[in-house]
C-alpha cells in the first residue's frame, strides 16, 4: 500500500509553494457545512481580506472560485467573453498562450500580440495593435510563470483604456508577492491562485471584478463559473456548490498572516530574497533568462549551463536534498530551471539551502563552480 508522505519537501518550483504551519493547522479545524453561518462569516472576512490584497476599489466583487488558478482564468473569461468579443491577447509565454486559447474557446475573436519568450511586452506594441484594430478586451499575464518575466501591466492597462478596452490580467504568480494594484493601475478583471504568493494550499482561485468589468458581463455559458450564481452564494447565501471548508480556513489564515506582515513588507521580502538568489547564481556563473528589469521575484528562470543534464540535476536535487524545482516549458524545455521563491518559501534559509545543494549537484556533473561562492554572495546580498 502506498503511504502518505512523512518528509516535507522544500517546494521551490513554480508552485505550489511551502505552506506555513499556522495555515496547515487551520485546516484541522472541524469541517462545517457550506451554508453554516460560521463558515459564511469566515467567507465574508475572506472577501474583505481579498479586496485589500488585490488593492481593489470600492464596488469591486472579490471572492474565491473553487479550483486552481486555471479555474480563476476560466471564471473571468466565461463572464466577459462571448461569441464575437474582440480580444487582443498579449502572449509572452505558455500561460499567455493558455489565456488566448480559453478566450477563443468561449467564442472570442482573438488577435495575438506575440512576444519573444523571455522578454516583457512593449506597451507601444499594444498601442499599435489597438490602432490597427479595436478590441473590447486586452488580456495580459502579469507574471509569466513559464519564462520568469514580469509584464508592465500598469502601462498596458493605460494604453488599453485609452483605446476603449477593458483589461483582463493573470496574477497567478504575482498576487501576494509582487505589487498588484487593481485600483491604482486600472485593472478591470484579475484572477490568481492560493498556492503561490498567498501561501495556502491549492484549491481556491481568488478573482476580482471591478465596476467596469461587472458592467461588461456577458451571459455566462458555464454553470460552475457563472459570476451571478457565485455572487448569490458568497453574498446572498444561495446554494451553488459545496465549497471546501478546510480550504476556506486555510485561505483566511494565509490572508490574516499577510495582513499581519504588511503587504508592502511582504513585497520587499520577496524582492530581497530574489536579489540574494540572483547574486548567488551569478557568483556560481549562472544567469537568468529575462533581462534584469523584466524579472519576477517569485519565479526565477535559471539558464542551464552547457553540458549539464538538467533532468538529472533536478532529480538529484529531489533525491539527495529533498528540494523540488521546475523544468522549462515549450521551447524552453531543457534550457532553464524554474525556481520559485514564494510565500513561506521566500526566506534566507531557502536561498542558502538551494544554492548549496545546486553547487553540489553541478559539481557532481563536472561543472566548474567556485566552491562556496554562491552562498557567500547571497549572504553578502542579504546583509
Amino acid at each position: 500500500m502506498t503511504t502518505l508522505p512523512s518528509t516535507e519537501r522544500l517546494l521551490l518550483g513554480p508552485g505550489p509553494s511551502p505552506v506555513a504551519p499556522r495555515v496547515l493547522r487551520a485546516m484541522a479545524a472541524p469541517v462545517l457545512g457550506h451554508l453554516d453561518p460560521d463558515l459564511l462569516a469566515l467567507m465574508d472576512e475572506t472577501r474583505e481580506r481579498l479586496q485589500r490584497l488585490f488593492r481593489a476599489p470600492q464596488g469591486s466583487l472579490c471572492l474565491a472560485v473553487s479550483g486552481t488558478g486555471t479555474s480563476g482564468l476560466e471564471a473571468v473569461v466565461a463572464n466577459l467573453v462571448q461569441e464575437g468579443t474582440r480580444v487582443l491577447a498579449v502572449v509572452t509565454g505558455y500561460f499567455g498562450e493558455r489565456l488566448a486559447q480559453v478566450c477563443a474557446r468561449y467564442g472570442g475573436y482573438v488577435r495575438r500580440l506575440d512576444v519573444e519568450w523571455g522578454r516583457a511586452c512593449d506597451p507601444q506594441a499594444v498601442r499599435e495593435a489597438l490602432a490597427r484594430e479595436r478590441a473590447d478586451i486586452v488580456c495580459v499575464v502579469h507574471a509569466e510563470t513559464s519564462t520568469g518575466v514580469r509584464n508592465p501591466v500598469e502601462d498596458v492597462a493605460r494604453v488599453a483604456h485609452q483605446a476603449g478596452a477593458i483589461v483582463l490580467v493573470d496574477a497567478v504568480t504575482s498576487l501576494g508577492a509582487h505589487p498588484v494594484e487593481v485600483g491604482a493601475w486600472g485593472l478591470d478583471a484579475v484572477y490568481s491562485c492560493t498556492q503561490k504568493g498567498i501561501g495556502a494550499p491549492s484549491g481556491l482561485a481568488p478573482v476580482a471584478f471591478t465596476r467596469p468589468a461587472l458592467l461588461h458581463r456577458v451571459a455566462c455559458r458555464s454553470f460552475s463559473f457563472d459570476l451571478a450564481l457565485l455572487e448569490d452564494y458568497w453574498l446572498r447565501r444561495k446554494y451553488h456548490h459545496t465549497i471546501s471548508a478546510p480550504l476556506v480556513y486555510a485561505l483566511r489564515e494565509a490572508l490574516a498572516a499577510i495582513d499581519e506582515e504588511g503587504l508592502e513588507a511582504r513585497w520587499q521580502r520577496h524582492e530581497r530574497h530574489h536579489r540574494a538568489l540572483v547574486a548567488g547564481l551569478e557568483a556560481m556563473g549562472l544567469g537568468l533568462l529575462p533581462p534584469a528589469g523584466e524579472r519576477l521575484w517569485t519565479l526565477n528562470a535559471v539558464r542551464v549551463p552547457d553540458g549539464v543534464d538538467e533532468v538529472r540535476a533536478r532529480r538529484e536535487l529531489l533525491e539527495r536534498f529533498n528540494i523540488e524545482i521546475g523544468s522549462g516549458l515549450g521551447p524552453l524545455a531543457g534550457r532553464i530551471w524554474r525556481v520559485g521563491l514564494m510565500g513561506a518559501g521566500s526566506t534566507p534559509q531557502t536561498v542558502l539551502l538551494l544554492l548549496g545543494a545546486l553547487e553540489a549537484v553541478l559539481r557532481s556533473q563536472g561543472c566548474r563552480v567556485p566552491e562556496g561562492a554562491g552562498t557567500a554572495a547571497a549572504i553578502g546580498a542579504l546583509s
